[in-house]
């Protein structure tokens, strides 16, 4: 079989390997569509964290279910998508009911090998009924499970101002979730076709444009003055992740979903003044990925909205780096098998 293979930053190979053995415990799928995400442009980049090298890339997969490895309830051939936050079960955070950021966290395409291949082996717990879903919905699932696993977090009640910075698949997910909470959703970058994508597509009410517009005071016209009560980033950039502090009301919650490799730099003053609240999102849980599914099928979000290139997989491996211009106007990337 064919898999795709980061071999260093900059360097996707396709390679021949040979087709993984079924084994107890695991299930086996075949892979039929793979979202790109911005963990796979980062690894590409070389500033993906958690990283290492060669990595076969790819966690938002669906495809065929070839052996159900003794998953109660799947059958052969149906098709499925998977919670690829591989955990342990036995440490703090799986006791807590938090695998999404257990102790021994394996994610697939991350720190072990992912889905740019024919046939893969999944832990039989991960495995995700396709509950009719097209192959193209089920590889939107796991980013949109990020962005309703944050806002599961943040308990944004009805009518809260929430400004998502970064309108990336994740934050467009962020974004969704935050309105089908009942949220009055602002939305920041810095590219003016994902702000207009947002406004068209998503009818988010309100664009901030971070290089052109006075962002303070569009908080304070937006908000009547009080700021968002909840910002969430979805950026991964330090320089946009510390200049959020600025923006969270007093008594607001800063949510970080984005990752960066460096430190955190916020004035103790500003930040304490307003017992704000600071948390981390990670990856999602079975019942974020439940959330998603069903917000799917009830047809609250279209995550066809969001695909804007399909390639074939034998084409990867030349496509792969202009999907980092921004001039592409990438919003996400399907790859076919």
């Amino acid at each position: 079989m064919q898999a795709i293979v980061c071999e260093q930053p900059g360097i996707l190979v396709l390679k021949e390997q040979e087709r993984p053995e079924t084994k107890e415990g695991y299930a086996q799928v075949r892979i039929r569509r793979i979202g790109i995400c911005g963990t796979d442009l980062h690894a590409f980049e070389g500033t993906q964290p958690y990283f290492n090298y060669p990595r076969i890339l790819g966690h938002e997969l669906s495809g065929d279910l070839v052996d159900t490895g003794g998953a109660p309830g799947f059958q052969k051939g149906e098709v499925v998508t998977f919670i690829p936050y591989f955990n342990c079960g036995v440490c703090i955070a799986c006791r807590s009911g938090k695998p999404n950021c257990c102790t021994q966290i394996n994610v697939c395409g991350v720190h072990v090998d992912g889905g740019m291949t024919e046939y893969l082996n999944v832990p039989a717990y991960s495995l995700v009924h396709g509950e009719g879903l097209s192959y193209d919905e089920l590889a939107l699932v796991e980013p949109l499970a990020i962005g309703a696993h944050s806002i599961r977090r943040t308990d944004i009640k009805p009518g809260e101002f929430v400004l998502v910075m970064g309108a990336g698949p994740i934050g467009l997910g962020i974004m969704e979730f935050a309105r089908i909470a009942g949220a009055q959703v602002i939305c920041m970058d810095i590219n003016t076709q994902r702000l207009e994508f947002c406004r068209e597509r998503l009818k988010v009410p309100h664009t901030i444009n971070a290089l052109k517009d006075d962002v303070i005071e569009t908080l304070k016209n937006i908000t009547n003055n009080d700021f968002p009560t909840v910002v969430i980033d979805a950026t991964g950039s330090q320089q946009a992740i510390n200049n959020g502090f600025n923006y969270i009301a007093h008594g607001g919650r800063y949510i970080l979903v984005g990752l960066q490799k460096n430190e955190l730099k916020v004035s103790h003053p500003e930040f304490h003044k307003r017992e704000a609240t600071l948390m981390s999102s990670r990856n999602a849980t079975r019942a974020d990925f439940e959330h998603v599914i069903s917000s799917m099928k009830k047809g609250w979000i279209d995550p066809v909205n969001y695909i804007t290139h399909r390639v074939q997989f034998g084409d990867v491996t030349t496509e792969f780096s202009s999907w980092l211009d921004p001039a592409a106007g990438v919003i996400k990337a399907i790859v076919e098998r």
